[in-house]
């Protein structure tokens, strides 16, 4: 008997080693039968569950007696113990079989074994002891492998192939978050790199964990779950595995559950400073069972999102931007030569700008330079412009393989929702560069609230970037990339009905806009049916100022006119936008958008078959192109939009033209500019035009003093100055004063012109009228350097002109420019102190 005993013992010790060690949680699985027995070979029902955790807590007395030195309560326990074992061992021999199965296990040197039934079981010293038909032996048992002979130090983050450039701020942001460990330190540090992909976050990730080796002696541990997804929700568990692989863990006593992992990888990094370095995260949960408990270690994501729940945690948080003008020309020169780059600055600095500042897209195309001795830069740049073209430029090979824009894109968007995915190739078709909420609902033909979250989910995944003003803006080279597969995946009819959708969106909200600016503005196209039973945010509490939304949506308003017109049958929408757009450049005169969107409304126009439309839009474009010194041009089109006119006889269009005829002749021939504002003038009092009236009125003065009818131009521009008060219209007021003005200066009151320009100047500023303002401006300083009065504000009016003109685009701008120089040059001076 003393044989069983001790193999009693012996069980009862294994057990409760177990219970202490790293390998616990695995044990526990274990069906714990043996134990369940009271002898008699009785099993007592209780569940495996149940007795392994009653041998744990047991476990856990020994230790805790043998820590507090109490070796009698300890014995006392294991004795209790091995005897209720001694029990079953008497009366059920098969379980000698079961504990000795245990002990081979998880056994230790020392323990007890046995041999039976002809089965030799290992090297054993025999009693004569006869069990049943067991022999019972007390052996020196072979060791077992103990789950872990040594800790290695693991050095697994790859090691980068090319020089790391750039990035120097953002790597000391990495070193102030992973410092030595301080009293207001967390013990480990957790920090997120996110960005769309292909903006260097791995790169980054890399080379920092490699100038950072000395700093986690214990060594770096890299998971890269871009590998391990797609299996099925088992990416965390055999991430942790990895892990616990490269601390020394066999996968013979590696866990099966991620619980159990998770235990044993912060049993096993408790007390060493490591690095884990995860890549292509995509979900907090797959951060948390990876933390190492080791004060001083850190953990260094990489994902598309920010992960903002591990805040909670204490995580902090990078975005990683595309690479700035100057260090994306630092990596082309390094991937490729710096004499390539120099061969044609010019070049590879448009090659920068098609790339977007993103690193992955510049590597492409320095490889392209580098396996194609016959391509150049500048070839290699003229390709990337035609944007049909740019992504399949953006690879090597026929088919590109992994080393393509498309390759890194695609496992990103094939993980999306559908309505995510959707709506991520519905922006591929979209014509402007930023999205609202609004916008976006309108391509997708869904309502805000169903399109709000799938933008937010298209942010989330780095496929988007939410700007300061809370829009949503789209990477060119991911915009490409999501057309691509709007044109694989979306019927042929995709497009147009989705530039029709954006064209008719964009159309309300202008012209909501330009008739809260001024609703009595002659316009031909008559948006009532449109306009009906739609909102108007313009005249909302607290909703934006017209002209200042007008100014802010530009680009987008432009852009739309581009699709429309590209697209057949959408004519109608186009060339009324283009009217209604026409707004802001009546205060405000960027003189390239504004002829383009009426070189296209007036297309539009003239193909819809709509004389009127065509008439007015082509008199309006005449403006610009006098701006621009296009004089015959402008003429052309002039004599259009007349003809125009007299085919839609519509009399207050008629009289439109003829002020837009009298505007071109102020240049050419003072008498017919007369003539043509008499015509105006007379045409819009006979339709009962009251603002018309008053502004043929204005022009008609203003002609008058250009041909030195002096005392007439003053009474005519005073009169028209009170109808347009009386019109309640500020901005034309001003211009009359300003004309007032000028007027009395040629009639040598010089003060009182002062005084009209300076108190105009000041109101086409409020009204942001910022090209009449500008006239006002150059007018005060013609007036003082002629006169000397008030030579001390030219530099002033003259810079804030220079400005007005720059802004527009205007031609004058350089003149007013070289106009200041003398300013600058001489201290004050002005040009005749110069000369």
């Amino acid at each position: 008997m003393e044989e069983l005993a001790a193999l009693a013992m012996s069980g009862v010790t294994t057990v409760f080693g177990l219970v202490v060690s790293d390998v616990w949680e695995q044990a526990k699985a274990r069906d714990w039968r043996l134990f369940r027995r009271r002898g008699s070979g009785e099993d007592t029902g209780q569940d495996a569950e149940g007795i392994a955790g009653e041998l744990e807590a047991a476990g856990r007395e020994v230790a805790s007696a043998r820590a507090a030195g109490n070796e009698a309560e300890a014995a006392a326990i294991q004795e209790h113990w091995s005897e209720r074992l001694l029990r079953v061992l008497r009366e059920d021999p098969a379980a000698v079989a079961e504990l000795q199965e245990l002990i081979a296990a998880f056994g230790t040197p020392g323990t007890a074994t046995y041999s039976g039934g002809g089965v030799n079981h290992g090297p054993a010293f025999h009693g004569s002891q006869i069990h049943g038909d067991v022999t019972i032996h007390v052996q020196q048992a072979a060791p077992a492998p103990a789950p872990v002979s040594y800790e290695p130090r693991p050095d697994q983050v790859p090691a980068l192939t090319a020089a790391f450039v750039n990035r120097t701020a953002d790597l000391s942001e990495l070193d102030g978050w992973f410092g030595r460990p301080s009293s207001t330190a967390p013990p480990v540090g957790i920090g997120v790199l996110h960005g769309l992909p292909g903006v260097g976050k791995t790169a980054t990730a890399w080379h920092w964990a490699t100038t950072a080796r000395e700093q986690y002696p214990d060594g770096q541990l890299y998971v890269d779950f871009a590998a391990l997804r797609g299996q099925a929700g088992g990416d965390v568990s055999e991430a942790v595995a990895m892990c616990l692989r490269g601390l020394g863990v066999s996968d013979a006593y590696m866990p099966g559950s991620l619980q159990e992992r998770a235990a044993l990888f912060r049993s096993r990094t408790a007390g060493r400073r490591l690095l884990v370095v995860l890549d292509d995260v995509g979900e907090p949960a797959q951060v948390r069972p990876l933390v190492p408990k080791g004060p001083g270690s850190a953990v260094l994501v990489t994902s598309r999102t920010a992960l903002g729940e591990l805040v909670y945690d204490g995580a902090r948080v990078l975005a990683l931007r595309p690479l700035d003008p100057d260090g994306a020309l630092r990596l082309l020169a390094e991937r490729c030569g710096e004499d390539t780059v120099e061969a044609d600055r010019a070049a590879a600095e448009r090659l920068i700008e098609l790339c977007g500042g993103l690193p992955v897209a510049l590597r492409i195309a320095a490889a392209r330079l580098l396996t194609d001795r016959t391509l150049t830069t500048t070839a290699l740049a003229t390709e990337l412009t035609d944007e049909n073209r740019r992504l399949e430029g953006l690879s090597l090979g026929p088919l590109g393989g992994e080393h393509s824009m498309s390759a890194v894109l695609n496992p990103t968007y094939r993980l999306l929702p559908a309505g995510a995915a959707r709506l991520y190739r519905y922006l591929g078709w979209h014509p402007c560069r930023t999205h609202d909420v609004d916008t976006a609902a309108a391509a997708l033909g869904a309502t805000p609230a169903e399109t709000a979250p799938l933008l937010a989910r298209l942010a989330d995944d780095a496929l988007l970037e939410r700007t300061a003003d809370r829009r949503y803006r789209m990477h060119d080279l991911v915009r490409l990339h999501a057309r691509e597969r709007a044109v694989a995946e979306e019927p042929r009819t995709g497009e147009r009905e989705l530039v029709a959708r954006v064209l008719t969106h964009q159309l309300v909200l202008t012209a909501r806009a330009d008739r809260a600016i001024r609703e009595d503005r002659l316009r031909i196209a008559d948006l009532r049916a449109l306009l009906d039973g739609t909102s108007d945010p313009f005249a909302a509490p607290g909703g934006p100022a017209p002209l200042a939304w007008l100014e802010s949506r530009s680009a987008d308003i432009l852009a739309v006119l581009r699709a429309g017109a590209a697209q057949e049958g959408l004519e109608t929408p186009v060339w009324q936008l283009a009217e209604a757009y026409s707004v802001l450049f009546l205060h405000q005169r960027a003189l390239g958008p504004w002829r383009e969107s009426l070189e296209l409304g007036a297309a539009a126009a003239a193909t819809a078959v709509a004389p009127a439309a065509e008439a007015r839009l082509r008199s309006l474009l005449s403006r610009p192109l006098l701006d621009l010194g296009e004089d015959e041009r402008a003429r052309a089109e002039l004599d259009t939009a007349l003809a125009c006119a007299e085919v839609a006889g519509h009399q207050v269009l008629s009289a439109s033209v003829r002020e837009f005829d009298g505007r071109y002749w102020d240049r050419h021939d003072p008498a017919r500019a007369v003539a043509a504002y008499r015509a105006s003038l007379e045409l819009n009092s006979g339709a009962g035009e009251a603002r018309g009236a008053a502004i043929a009125t204005y022009f008609l003065g203003c002609a008058q003093d250009a041909a030195g009818e002096h005392t007439t131009a003053l009474t005519t521009l005073r009169a028209a100055h009170r109808m347009l008060t009386e019109c309640r219209d500020p901005r034309m007021a001003a211009r009359a004063t300003a004309a007032l003005g000028i007027a009395l200066d040629h009639l040598g009151d010089t003060e009182e012109a002062v005084r009209a320009l300076e108190a105009a100047a000041g109101t086409l500023r409020a009204e942001r009228a910022t090209h009449y303002e500008a006239q006002a401006l150059v007018a005060l300083a013609d007036i003082a350097e002629r006169t000397g009065l008030r030579r001390d504000d030219v530099p002033g009016w003259l810079e804030r002109a220079a400005h007005i003109h720059e802004a527009g685009g205007s031609p004058l701008a350089p003149a007013l420019r070289e106009r200041l120089r003398p300013y600058a040059q001489g201290g004050g001076a002005g040009p005749e102190e110069q000369g």
